[in-house]
């Protein structure tokens, strides 16, 4: 065996078997930017034998201070690409595989059978739910974090343990991001890490499991807590994002992004309505479809919450970018 995992290896927790079990596991890895870093440097510098990288977006120098994947040079370069390459430099004994695309209802489902975990660090609530769902009907484990400014958190879901539905079944409308509210590097490292060492925790089938258990962080204050939620119901029934090429022509589609932010919809004859006036929408409930877009699929949550609590039903989502 290499020396390379010698100081792992040593541990009664991981050995040769459970050497072994890492360089036969196949790890869907979804974000390389904050979070995803930390993930995928741990990850392949642990051995994991396979890394499926997915990511859309490309570098920028605004990413630099957090993401340590990437240099100056990288600037532009998509994502995805420049992980590997980074990756193959740190342990070219992995497998990593860059798919540069965006996750969406229809490729969720084939990426996640393929692997044996799956790491949600896109810090999207569109999706995580995407793959909560995917991870849930395939028996796959995920492990999910999100951090913004100096407060995050990183849970173990699905698996044989609630979704991440289960657990975060609401989401607000008026949720800042990282570009809005700021985000300190070492808490996104820390959160990072810590998805990475519950991803190896179930790897090597360590005892007790980490499925059913958040682990919640607050840089500022130095504070670790964090809760299980093991017996955490499922919910009744879910609102499912679809993507934009599954809207029919007779739903009734909303753009809930402004004018300013959006000045045309890619739905022809799309309505513009504000999910703080959502409401009006179910008076009377519509008989046909409703489906809600926004960037993230943040207030698309939100609206069709506010719509289940009036009577509509009939709902799907859309995550634009």
């Amino acid at each position: 065996m290499s020396d390379r995992y010698a100081r792992q290896t040593v541990l009664p927790e991981v050995g040769a078997a459970g050497q072994a079990r890492l360089a036969a596991a196949s790890v869907l890895v979804v974000g390389a930017g904050g979070l995803g870093c930390p993930v995928l440097q741990y990850l392949a510098g642990a051995g994991v034998g396979r890394l499926t990288i997915v990511d859309h977006d490309t570098v920028e120098e605004t990413n630099l201070h957090r993401q340590p994947l990437y240099g100056m040079a990288d600037i532009g370069r998509p994502k995805a690409q420049a992980a590997v390459a980074a990756l193959a430099r740190l342990n070219p004994a992995a497998t990593t595989v860059a798919v540069g695309e965006r996750l969406t209802p229809q490729n969720a489902p084939g990426l996640v059978a393929a692997s044996d975990l799956v790491v949600d660090a896109a810090d999207s609530f569109a999706v995580s739910y995407m793959l909560s769902d995917a991870c849930l009907a395939a028996g796959k484990p995920m492990i999910s974090a999100s951090v913004v400014g100096t407060t995050g958190y990183a849970g173990a879901f699905c698996g044989g343990a609630p979704s991440y539905r289960a657990v975060f079944p609401d989401v607000s409308a008026d949720g800042g991001t990282c570009a809005t509210l700021g985000v300190l590097g070492t808490a996104v490292a820390v959160l990072g890490g810590l998805q990475a060492h519950l991803a190896l925790h179930l790897l090597l089938g360590l005892e007790p499991s980490v499925l059913g258990r958040v682990v919640t962080f607050d840089a500022r204050r130095l504070a670790f807590g964090g809760f299980a939620f093991a017996g955490s119901p499922e919910p009744p029934s879910v609102v499912p994002f679809i993507a934009p090429a599954a809207v029919r022509e007779d739903d009734l589609v909303v753009d809930l992004r402004s004018l300013d932010e959006a000045p045309q919809s890619p739905f022809a004859g799309a309505r513009r309505i504000g999910v703080e006036s959502i409401e009006a929408l179910a008076e009377p409930v519509p008989s046909r479809r409703v489906v809600l877009c926004c960037r993230s699929g943040q207030r698309a949550l939100a609206a069709a919450d506010r719509l289940r609590e009036r009577g509509v039903t009939d709902l799907a989502l859309v995550a634009l970018g």
